[in-house]
């Protein structure tokens, strides 16, 4: 599970890092990553920290088959928060392919999303 303070949960700031951010498209996946962002509804912090969100349609799968690809997610953007820069905005959008790739591919695909989306990462 992510930390209250690293989930994202407004609108507007899934549709700041979708419209706003970079995005990576890997064959399970697309990630969309919004650097540096300010947190307008934290008061007075310097440094907000990175927060995720998760986007899981109908096209993936049942509700189980959904609800376990969110798990696998959150499981693995949770382990790399600390590479992303403060502030940053991240909404990963599961593909249809997703229902199907189990969690080594999904950690593959994420590690490249992010690899490509930083610059060349440490994963």
């Amino acid at each position: 599970m992510l930390p209250t303070e690293n989930r994202l949960r407004r609108r507007e700031d899934f549709a700041t890092a979708v419209r706003r951010g970079r995005r990576a498209g890997r064959p399970s996946l697309v990630v969309h990553l919004h650097s540096g962002a300010t947190d307008p509804h934290a008061p007075g912090e310097s440094a907000p920290p990175a927060r995720a969100g998760f986007v899981v349609s109908k096209a993936v799968g049942g509700a189980v088959v959904r609800n376990q690809v969110k798990r696998r997610l959150r499981h693995l953007v949770r382990d790399r928060l600390s590479e992303l820069p403060p502030g940053s905005l991240v909404v990963v959008r599961a593909l249809p392919g997703a229902g199907d790739a189990d969690h080594p591919q999904l950690a593959r695909d994420l590690d490249a999303a992010f690899q490509r989306l930083l610059g060349g990462g440490t994963r």
